[in-house]
């Protein structure tokens, strides 16, 4: 194609679209409850440790391999692997990131609508059109569905419009309000009673729950919280200035997530000790803390019905919060297939996307008719599977086939200095050696 490639517009540009990559559900729907159940301060160092040692080398294999092919994940992974059989396979693994970003696509898309509604629903109560949020309360197929269909309907829009007038002018209005809300409602929680304990219980270390499952749930964590093993961040990084410092840039967006991931449990368990304050039963038979899907959906509504007037707005806050995450991570995930397709000259950019978003939207459609089998089935291969399988495969190709010499020019382009730092002492034997090995050997422990 002779077509000029999309680029972002600025750096901060790129940040705040990599960050609503990032920044999902994963940091403020499973994060801090996964925290608070395992060990507390434990948990979030090991967190932290599995985000330097495994998810930041292969954020930085996936911009580099982005950047350096100029294309998405099956053609960039194909390039790398060469003409032979290595080419072949290294598309058929760039092939299953494609499948796993639309079945992660698929689920998100349902998780992402119940959010929509949950922030409707006191809305609508507030505005006094208590008939039409009694309808949105209901559960069923239809109102599910609908509200799926909501999501993917302003994914599309956001990702008809393009990297510079779709993704990136979202991202960089989306995600600072994200930061504003999740600061503002923290503030509020903490002065509520019972918020003290579950800053203790999400802070202070207990490393008697450290387990081996554990390190597989930080791993798939850290994985899933960067968008890492889908190729959102191939082709974020097929969209990247060359004059970008990419070690500078993929620091910055992981510590973005960190610390989003790091505040969202400032003001999840906490909320969820007050809702224990406030009478809500927060814990299971077995004396842990809620699961993270019934902590949202149905503790924390509960816990803001008993602070009246300020529960009914804090809760509009609270699920728009969780809305704007979700859907600052549906972009690049559509992004990812609909590039692939645009790569070819054979397909617009709008019948690309008109055409991933229905084929994605249909599987939406296939899981909620068959939920209680499909829906778990679909988080676990995507989330604790596929997205660290591919991300050490990425990095295996990257390691061996990239030659150390391209991996070299490509990163003088934005740092020219990259050659004497210690990032590139120890950078390319990483990825050769652990990020490929290391979350497979977990992996196959867990089975």
């Amino acid at each position: 194609m002779t077509k000029t490639r999309a680029q972002f517009s600025s750096r901060f540009g790129f940040l705040m679209a990599a960050a609503g990559a990032a920044v999902g559900l994963g940091n403020v729907w499973s994060f801090p409850s996964m925290a608070a159940n395992n060990g507390g301060g434990a948990f979030l160092l090991l967190y932290l440790v599995m985000a330097f040692i495994l998810a930041y080398p292969a954020l930085m294999a996936e911009l580099t391999l982005g950047r350096y092919a100029q294309s998405g994940i099956i053609a960039a992974m194909s390039r790398v692997g060469g003409p032979g059989g290595a080419g072949r396979l290294g598309a058929a693994i760039g092939g299953l990131a494609i499948l796993t970003a639309c079945l992660g696509q698929a689920f998100y898309a349902i998780v992402t609508g119940w959010l929509i509604g949950d922030t409707l629903i006191p809305l609508l109560d507030l505005l006094g059109l208590e008939a039409w949020a009694t309808r949105l309360d209901g559960a069923g197929f239809w109102k599910d569905w609908g509200l799926a269909s909501l999501a993917m309907l302003v994914t599309v829009g956001v990702v008809l419009a393009g990297v510079n007038k779709g993704i990136e002018r979202w991202s960089k209005r989306l995600m600072p309000l994200l930061i504003v809300l999740m600061l503002a409602l923290i503030g509020v929680v903490m002065t509520l009673p019972g918020a003290t304990a579950g800053l203790a219980a999400y802070l202070v270390p207990d490393v008697s729950r450290v387990s081996g499952q554990l390190v597989v749930d930080a791993m798939g964590q850290a994985f899933f919280s960067l968008s890492i093993g889908v190729g959102a961040m191939v082709i974020y990084g097929s969209y990247l200035s060359r004059e970008a410092s990419l070690p500078r840039t993929g620091a910055q967006v992981m510590f973005i997530d960190m610390g989003v991931a790091f505040i969202a449990g400032l003001l999840i368990v906490p909320s969820m000790f007050v809702a224990d304050e406030l009478g809500v039963d927060i814990f299971d038979a077995g004396g842990q803390l809620q699961s993270s899907s019934t902590l949202l959906f149905d503790v924390m509504p509960a816990m803001f019905a008993q602070l009246g007037g300020l529960g009914a707005g804090l809760e509009i806050l609270f699920f728009a919060l969780l809305a704007i995450a979700a859907l600052t991570s549906m972009f690049p995930v559509l992004e990812v297939p609909v590039a692939t397709i645009v790569e070819t000259g054979r397909v617009s950019r709008g019948r690309a996307t008109l055409l991933m978003g229905a084929v994605i939207f249909a599987i939406s459609t296939l899981i909620l008719m068959h939920f209680e089998v499909l829906f778990g089935w679909a988080i676990t291969v995507t989330i604790t599977y596929n997205m660290p399988l591919i991300g050490a495969l990425v990095c295996l190709y990257v390691g061996w086939l990239l030659s150390r010499n391209a991996k070299l020019q490509e990163l003088r382009r934005g740092s020219p200095e990259i050659e004497d730092t210690l990032f590139w002492k120890l950078w390319p034997w990483y990825i050769r050696f652990v990020c490929p090995v290391l979350p497979l050997v977990v992996l196959v422990n867990s089975l």
